[in-house]
């Protein structure tokens, strides 16, 4: 139930910011499903550029994609999205991270704090001024909790004039729901 709050507002907040030709970044593929839904909002003059660490999410991307006839609109690269800047060249619209681990797989394959931060710098730099980061924070497994800590602590630290920090998350719910971290880039640094 959580998810189906905590996913929409993420889409939302994509929506707002992503047209028709924007190139933008899926830091981490996963099953595939945010592949699709960027690949739809760029249009066919856009771009979406997935990153993921295991062989089997890019496939399983790869499949979603042609399922939706969008592979054209996508560049799904087996490497760690701390090395985005090695691929992406152009002004970057938005980009999402479903940080934790990938459902249904290996639970010991985990996003990590220091090389989600890295990607997050990379993908500000790159950020086009009025661009968004979405983070969705999945924190319940071993290590998510150091992971969501590194995270909180940097982007508390990030100058307000540079970029605006929100929190979505729910106060009164047990078991480490998932919650967002969206960053709105307000000028160049």
């Amino acid at each position: 139930m959580i998810l189906k709050r905590v996913l929409p507002f993420s889409q939302e907040l994509l929506t707002r910011v992503i047209e028709p030709g924007n190139s933008v970044v899926d830091a981490t593929a996963g099953n595939g499903h945010d592949t699709v839904f960027l690949a739809e909002l760029v249009g066919e003059k856009g771009h979406v550029y997935a990153f993921d660490v295991q062989v089997e999410a890019i496939q399983s991307t790869a499949e979603k994609l042609q399922q939706a006839n969008l592979e054209t609109r996508a560049t799904l690269i087996l490497d760690g999205h701390e090395n985005v800047a090695s691929y992406v060249e152009t002004e970057i619209a938005a980009a999402i991270f479903n940080l934790g681990y990938l459902p249904g797989s290996n639970q010991e394959i985990v996003t990590k704090g220091a090389s989600t931060i890295q990607a997050i710098e990379a993908i500000l730099h790159k950020l086009k001024i009025g661009g968004i980061i979405v983070l969705v924070v999945y924190h319940g497994h071993p290590g998510g909790e150091d992971e969501k800590n590194s995270l909180m602590d940097y982007v508390r630290e990030l100058p307000q004039s540079y970029v605006h920090v929100l929190s979505y998350q729910f106060l009164n719910q047990q078991n480490n729901p998932p919650f967002i971290i969206a960053l709105e880039k307000m000028k160049a640094k």
